[in-house]
């Protein structure tokens, strides 16, 4: 009996074993690779182009390197959104590079919007400091999942779905949010459609639009993402 149950349970750590093995891959694709050393500190003054910052000279490092004092204050949401992102990512913030880890300050005016885009590289989770928000994603199969957040509360983006911010109390709004990857990537996708040089005959026909009023659109995109 004993015999059994032990070649049982050697059967299951095998069989868990072997299936960890098979999914390494994909948690490498999921989260990066792992460091290989304590800290990497971007070197943003290195032009050496690689999948991420070069690494400063440890021997150079100072405790400032991990330091960030960016969030601390309000961004300028004097612009046609009514908002402002203060990113903390490894271009602004090189200590966290190699750490698959970054922040950023959403500052909104009354009714500002943080319009609807992507992260490709990563999953982001948001905190509301002060307001509302009304916020949501929507998954691949164009389901659409929104809430209205108060001060306190927490809502995630999964990686890569479309999603967006709007602040709908009297005043200003503040969150703070998290992301897993130290370059995560945003992509606009008003900006991406109609400013990026897509031929207007393509997008035409992707919207059933005539070619005046996709002109129309590429003005109103642009006065709309310019920053003051």
């Amino acid at each position: 009996m004993a015999g059994s149950f032990s070649a049982h349970v050697l059967r299951v750590t095998v069989a868990l074993f072997v299936l960890q093995l098979a999914l390494l891959p994909m948690m490498a694709i999921a989260s990066g690779a792992d460091p290989e050393q304590d800290f990497c500190v971007g070197d943003t003054k290195n032009p050496t182009i690689v999948n991420g910052l070069v690494c400063k000279n440890p021997a150079l490092v100072k405790a400032s390197d991990f330091m960030f004092h960016g969030l601390a204050t309000p961004g300028n949401t004097n612009d046609p959104l009514g908002s402002s992102v203060t990113p903390a990512a490894a271009a602004q913030f090189p200590g966290i590079n190699t750490l698959g880890i970054s922040m950023a300050r959403l500052d909104f005016a009354k009714g500002g919007l943080v319009p609807p885009h992507t992260h490709p590289r990563a999953t982001e989770i948001i905190f509301v400091v002060e307001g509302s928000l009304l916020v949501g994603f929507v998954s691949t199969n164009g389901t659409l999942f929104a809430t209205t957040l108060q001060k306190g509360d927490v809502f995630v983006f999964p990686r890569g779905l479309l999603h967006f911010e709007l602040n709908v109390c009297d005043g200003t709004a503040t969150a703070i949010a998290a992301l897993n990857s130290q370059n995560p990537g945003t992509q606009i996708q008003a900006v991406a459609l109609f400013n990026s040089g897509i031929s207007e005959v393509v997008l035409e026909k992707a919207f059933g639009l005539g070619e005046k009023t996709v002109q129309e659109i590429e003005d109103a995109v642009k006065a709309a993402n310019k920053k003051p």
